[in-house]
């Protein structure tokens, strides 16, 4: 067997399970734990060893990493009964690549501290294609050493690995991310709608303006799905939307207004509320589609 790490993986959704496919595909000994079982049955036949707990995956291995969607679900994961702390060996190490809030990654960092257990916050941006290529860019706040000693692993799934700071920088990072995309999938929406509304084509205007002073992922990478009529999700609008809820109330705590983001983070509540949560979060433009009363591919071939 390899001189390599032995990893664990909890949460195989859209994100979790391709990142833990790769890991096997680089040849890291895998444990592997979901709350459904469909995943760890597919993952178990490309060579994984299947868990029947958190507290199990967590005495087999010498890394943990989790994917999961919100404070509360890495909480009871890590801390709960069953949970990785329950069986974890003093020196492990937990990466969490969910999405939370930075105070309660700090919260997490400083329990397990005690225990002689190192937490790393490692949230991701990429989305779901870039989990399945490979190329996700990681943030991450906690230790510096112990980021050393994961980064081989991290390396199966990742283009760019960087260390923010102390624990919770990670989440930090990861809110102003979520700030900038929220900005950018609004102002495609406006744009694209604003276009369509005073009868010019929206895609000659992409094509214009993405050469210029606005270029931007967004306009490299959306729009061309959006004419196509396909909202189908690269990173789903409630997610967003949980996302834009962790930056408005941790801007809450610093007493900061964001009053852009605050617009922002509205209308992904309003996606949610007219059921397009499951929609990709550029499909924003349907809430401006609403309030203009007219449809981006109105009267288009």
């Amino acid at each position: 067997m390899s001189n390599k790490l032995t990893a664990g993986f909890i949460g195989l959704g859209l994100m979790g399970k391709p990142m833990a496919g790769h890991l096997l595909a680089a040849s890291f000994p895998l444990w592997v734990h979901n709350r459904s079982r469909a995943a760890v049955d597919e993952l178990a036949a490309q060579g994984a060893q299947p868990a029947a707990s958190a507290a199990e995956l967590a005495a087999a291995v010498d890394i943990v990493f989790t994917c999961l969607p919100d404070s509360p679900d890495v909480e009871k994961v890590v801390l709960g009964p069953g949970g990785i702390a329950e069986g974890a060996r003093p020196g492990l190490i937990i990466v969490d690549h969910s999405t939370i809030k930075p105070a309660a990654a700090r919260s997490l960092a400083a329990t397990l501290a005690e225990r002689g257990l190192h937490f790393l916050d490692a949230p991701v941006s990429g989305g779901q294609p870039g989990a399945q290529q490979g190329t996700l860019t990681v943030m991450v706040g906690g230790d510096a050493a112990a980021l050393e000693r994961a980064r081989p692993a991290m390396e199966a799934y990742s283009k760019a690995i960087t260390h923010i700071g102390a624990a919770g920088a990670g989440q930090v990072a990861k809110c102003c991310n979520q700030i900038m995309v929220a900005a950018q999938m609004t102002a495609l929406a406006e744009l694209l709608i604003f276009a369509r509304k005073a009868d010019v084509d929206p895609a000659k205007v992409v094509q214009a303006i993405r050469g210029g002073a606005a270029a931007c992922w967004t306009l490299d990478n959306k729009p061309e799905r959006l004419f196509a009529g396909n909202r189908e999700p690269g990173f789903k609008a409630y997610m967003q939307a949980k996302d834009m809820g962790i930056v408005m109330e941790s801007a809450a705590e610093m007493e900061m207004p964001l009053p852009a983001t605050e617009v922002a983070a509205q209308l992904y509540d309003q996606m949610l509320e007219m059921g397009m949560g499951d929609l990709d979060n550029s499909a924003l433009v349907g809430v401006l589609e609403k309030m203009a009363g007219i449809e981006l591919l109105a009267d288009s071939e």
